[in-house]
């Protein structure tokens, strides 16, 4: 089969290199080793040269290398006179230059200054020393950015208590628009998360009391742990991951496109036109979310008794009524609130941690949804014990 005819570029590409750089000479003259070079010594034209000074045999001779016919020397080319001589001096015997114009010696000289030895990875000291110093680095850090979320905290409700007390200051239209953001664009999932959890709460619970014929009980599980715990704990975790790290992805964004210095240049507060109106949106929605997302999970409870249990939807509330005190209701009000507030809090602190490019908006936006997740577990546990110790069991 005949092959095309090659385009003018590929014939382009195919030709050979414009007058090669090659070794016009190599002889012993005086007690040393001259190479003779000619040509261009470019990056386009000193392939085969390069594959040949590589393969000089050692001798146990100087070495001098003319270049006074080359036509053109580039940084490729000064580097493979420079490595040339070093390789040569590395085996005992002197190696000089001749021939070459004062630009093309300078041109030398500087490419051999940049060669320095360079770690790619810095040394790692697994002595005892070294690992207490290591603890030690960490214990700083980690010291430096609790007192940066200290100092962001305190800001933070020292703005929102100018802000709350003179309603001329509120930014309504922010609020709202967070406030739908964080509630009314997330009821599809939470609702749909919580119905899920309810159903497999009651599946798994009925398995295991159907052992002591006690699938009666299933009510009182899923009741008392949707209603106090599982509903916001869940509903804290999806917002933590929809919003906390959406409002540090915005503020990063607007550190970068420095749209932060300039409310502050215009003498706009960051933290009154920015933060609080998150703050307040989530602070005031997390309560609603919540009861929805408990309410979603009974329903998928109530559901699953019906279905395998055979205990009608009449049935299950009334027994969630006898079983259920008010203070589950109550817990769940007071939790959801202080975890929307910690979840607004780390996502904007995250959010003005960000410098430099946009690889540190992803880093501090992930830093955001695990610290949050993190805070909002520590606290509910810290709650629960508190709650426990009040008498609201």
């Amino acid at each position: 089969m005949a092959s095309l005819p090659a385009s003018p570029a590929q014939a382009a590409f195919a030709l050979p290199p414009r007058d090669p750089a090659r070794v016009e000479r190599d002889a012993r003259e005086e007690g040393a080793r001259l190479l003779a070079l000619g040509g261009r010594l470019t990056v386009a034209n000193i392939a085969a040269l390069d594959r040949q000074l590589r393969a000089l045999e050692p001798a146990p001779m100087p070495l001098v290398i003319d270049i006074s016919a080359v036509r053109r020397v580039d940084t490729t080319g000064a580097w493979v006179l420079y490595r040339t001589m070093r390789d040569w001096q590395a085996r005992g015997h002197s190696a000089r230059l001749i021939g070459a114009s004062p630009d093309t010696r300078a041109l030398v000289e500087r490419v051999g200054g940049a060669d320095r030895p360079c770690r790619v990875h810095n040394p790692r000291d697994d002595s005892p020393a070294g690992r207490l110093a290591a603890i030690g680095r960490d214990v700083i850090r980690f010291v430096g950015q609790l007192g940066g979320f200290l100092a962001f905290l305190g800001t933070t409700l020292v703005a929102l208590a100018r802000v709350i007390p003179q309603p001329r200051r509120w930014r309504v239209n922010a609020v709202v628009h967070q406030a739908e953001a964080v509630m009314v664009n997330a009821i599809p999932i939470v609702g749909l998360m919580l119905f899920l959890v309810g159903f497999v709460i009651a599946q798994q619970g009925a398995v295991q009391l159907r052992q002591f014929g006690a699938e009666v009980f299933t009510i009182n599980l899923v009741g008392r742990a949707t209603l106090r715990e599982l509903g916001v704990l869940m509903t804290a975790i999806m917002v933590a991951g929809r919003s906390g790290s959406a409002f540090a992805a915005q503020i990063g964004s607007m550190k970068l496109a420095e749209e932060v210095d300039a409310l502050r240049t215009i003498g706009v507060s960051p933290f009154e036109a920015l933060i609080a109106p998150r703050v307040i949106a989530l602070v005031i929605t997390m309560p609603l979310l919540a009861f929805f997302a408990a309410i979603c999970a009974l329903i998928g409870g109530g559901l699953y008794c019906w279905i395998d249990l055979g205990i009608p939807p009449a049935t299950f509330v009334r027994r969630l009524q006898e079983i259920v005190p008010i203070t589950d209701f109550w817990i769940t009000m007071i939790k959801a609130p202080l975890f929307g507030a910690i979840i607004a809090i780390v996502g904007c602190h995250e959010g003005m941690q960000v410098r430099g490019d946009a690889e540190s908006v992803g880093i501090h936006t992930t830093t955001a949804v695990v610290q949050a997740i993190f805070s909002v577990i520590v606290l509910d546990a810290f709650l629960a014990v508190f709650f426990t110790a009040l008498g609201w069991i």
